[in-house]
C-alpha cells in the first residue's frame, strides 16, 4: 500500500461521485487534493443507485441543481474522454388523485418558469410513451412527463472522475479510514486516518450515510438519518420503453436497461432508520406485487438480483450544502436523501467555486445547516419513500 500524502489543500472524505467530482474539479482549479474512501470507489449510495436523472421537483433548488447538472451530464464524456451512459428517455411521474394533480400543476408551473420542457399528459397520451402500462392498475389520472430526464451509469461517471482527477494530480486513497479531525482556533487543522495524518484546512463531508458519523468527530450534529433501500432486476425481455416510471403515492420507480432487465425499487413499509444491510423479503413482495400491477406483462418475468443501499435523508429531503458556522474549512457535501447522484455535476461546480474562490451562491444560503436552526422547512414533496 503506497505511502499516503501528509498534507493537502483539500482533504474530500467520501469516494462516491461527488467526492470524485470535487476531485476533479478542485485538482483542475490548482488544489492539492486528498481524498481518503473507506472502502472502494462507489462502495456507497453511488454504486447501489437505481441511476436515474431527473428534473421534476417541488422546490426551486432541485429544480435549478438538476436543469443545470444534465446540462453538465450531457458534455461530460467529452470532458471527461469517457463514456459516462447518458440516456434521456425521459421520466414519467403518475399522478393518482386530484391533490396529486395540484401539487403536479404547481410543479410544472415552476419548472417551465425555470426553462424546463415538461407536460402534463392525460391517461391516454400515458400510453404512447410506456405502453405496457395498466392505466387501471395503477390508478391514473394523468402524469407528468419530462423527454430530457433519463439515466447515466453511476459506476462509468465517478471512475471517469477519479481517473480525471488522478490525471489533473488529485490522489484518491482507497481503503483509507478518517479516524479523527483535529481543529485549532476554530478552523480544521488535520485529518487523522489508519494510514498517517493530513495537514490540511479543508475538509469536504461527502460521506454519504456515514456523513453523520463524520460531523460527530468534531462535535457538530447533522440532523440525517440512513435508511435502508433496496432494488431488484429482472432477466432481459425485448425492450419496450425507454423512461422512468415513478409515483411518488406508491413509492414505486421502475426502468427498462438498454440490454433490457427491468430495474426499480420500493420502500418497504415502516422501514425503520439504521444501517440496516440485508436484503428483504419483504421488499420482493412489496416491489413484485406493485410492479405487476402498473404492468401486468411482467408477470411471468424472473428476478435475478436484489441489493441495498441508503438513502442519507434530511428532515426536508434536500442535501446539506456549504460551510458550517463557526468552523472554518469544515464543508457539507450531504443529505442528498436518494438524490446525490443525479445533483451531483451542479453540486460540485458550485462547492468547487466557494472552496478555490471564496465564491458563494443563493443555493448555497439555501441549502446550509443553518436553515434548520428555528426557520420554517420547506419540504420537498417529489420524493419516493
Amino acid at each position: 500500500m503506497k505511502e499516503i500524502d501528509n498534507n493537502a489543500d483539500v482533504v474530500i472524505i467520501g469516494g462516491g461521485v461527488n467526492g470524485c467530482s470535487l476531485a476533479y474539479q478542485l485538482a483542475k482549479k490548482g488544489k492539492k487534493v486528498v481524498l481518503c474512501e473507506k472502502n472502494h470507489l462507489c462502495s456507497g449510495a453511488t454504486g447501489r443507485c437505481g441511476a436515474g436523472i431527473r428534473q421534476q421537483w417541488s422546490t426551486r433548488e432541485n429544480i435549478e441543481l438538476s436543469i443545470k447538472s444534465i446540462r453538465i451530464f450531457k458534455g461530460l464524456e467529452k470532458e471527461l474522454g469517457q463514456e459516462i451512459g447518458l440516456r434521456q428517455g425521459g421520466y414519467l411521474i403518475i399522478v393518482h388523485d386530484k391533490k396529486e394533480m395540484m401539487q403536479a400543476e404547481r410543479n410544472v408551473k415552476m419548472e417551465k418558469e425555470l426553462g424546463l420542457d415538461v407536460s402534463i399528459l392525460t391517461p391516454y397520451e400515458i400510453l404512447n410513451v410506456v405502453p405496457i402500462l395498466d392505466i387501471k392498475g395503477m390508478n391514473a389520472i394523468g402524469a407528468t412527463f419530462c423527454p430530457t430526464d433519463g439515466h447515466v451509469d453511476p459506476f462509468k461517471t465517478t471512475h471517469a472522475y477519479a481517473k480525471a482527477a488522478e490525471k489533473q494530480g488529485a490522489k484518491l486513497y482507497k481503503f483509507t479510514n478518517v479516524t479523527d479531525i483535529k481543529t485549532k482556533n476554530k478552523r480544521i487543522d488535520c485529518v487523522i486516518t489508519n494510514r498517517g495524518t493530513i495537514k490540511t484546512n479543508i475538509v469536504v463531508n461527502a460521506a454519504g450515510a456515514w456523513s453523520k458519523q463524520v460531523a460527530e468527530k468534531l462535535k457538530i450534529k447533522l440532523p440525517n438519518r440512513p435508511f435502508r433501500k433496496e432494488i431488484l432486476v429482472t432477466e432481459r425481455v425485448k425492450p419496450v420503453f425507454k423512461a422512468m416510471v415513478i409515483s411518488f403515492k406508491d413509492g414505486i420507480y421502475f426502468s427498462q436497461q438498454d440490454e433490457g432487465q427491468i430495474l426499480g425499487g420500493i420502500p418497504i413499509p415502516n422501514e425503520k432508520s439504521g444501517y440496516l444491510t440485508v436484503p428483504t423479503f419483504d421488499f420482493l413482495q412489496h416491489m413484485s406485487k406493485t410492479l405487476t400491477r402498473y404492468a401486468p406483462t411482467l408477470k411471468f418475468v424472473n428476478v435475478i438480483r436484489q441489493w441495498t443501499g441508503y438513502y442519507d435523508v434530511t428532515p426536508d429531503a434536500r442535501p446539506i450544502l456549504g460551510e458550517v458556522e463557526g468552523l472554518k474549512g469544515f464543508i457539507q457535501c450531504n443529505g442528498f436523501s436518494g438524490h446525490g447522484f443525479m445533483l451531483s455535476p451542479m453540486v460540485t461546480k458550485i462547492l468547487t467555486e466557494y472552496i478555490s474562490e471564496g465564491k458563494s451562491s443563493d443555493i448555497l444560503e439555501r441549502l446550509n445547516i443553518n436553515r434548520f436552526k428555528g426557520k420554517k422547512i420547506v419540504h420537498e414533496t417529489s420524493v419516493v419513500g
